[in-house]
């Protein structure tokens, strides 16, 4: 989500890209939410940190505690690090998930207008 609303909002800036350390698939009810956005994400694919390892990059942002503590060291990067919710831990009935993810999704989404402006 936040590699989305970053290329969103600051794409003439920045040019993100988001990996995982444990990727495994995008989580449908990301994909919904973002869908309400005009974000598309249906076509997204999750990536491993790994692909990346050789990369330079200005800024390396972890955004949830395991990224934070598994996270590989990009040498001469800037790291920053702030915590959201895993959206993939969240339980309960199809409307819960749904609404605690939309709440994820608006607090990544303030995050980066605030973060990166």
């Amino acid at each position: 989500m936040a590699e989305a609303y970053l290329n969103k909002y600051y794409g003439e800036r920045y040019e993100a890209q988001s990996a995982g350390t444990h990727p495994t698939r995008i989580n449908p009810y990301v994909v919904r939410v973002m869908a309400e956005e005009g974000i598309d994400l249906s076509n997204a694919r999750s990536k491993s940190v790994e692909a990346f390892i050789d990369t330079n990059f200005d800024l390396v942002v972890t955004v949830c505690d395991g990224a934070k503590e598994s996270c590989p060291v990009f040498p001469g990067d800037e790291l920053d690090h702030h915590s959201f919710r895993d959206p993939s831990s969240i339980e309960g009935s199809d409307e819960e998930i749904l609404r605690q993810v939309k709440e994820i999704r608006d607090e990544i989404k303030e995050w980066v207008k605030t973060y990166f402006k």
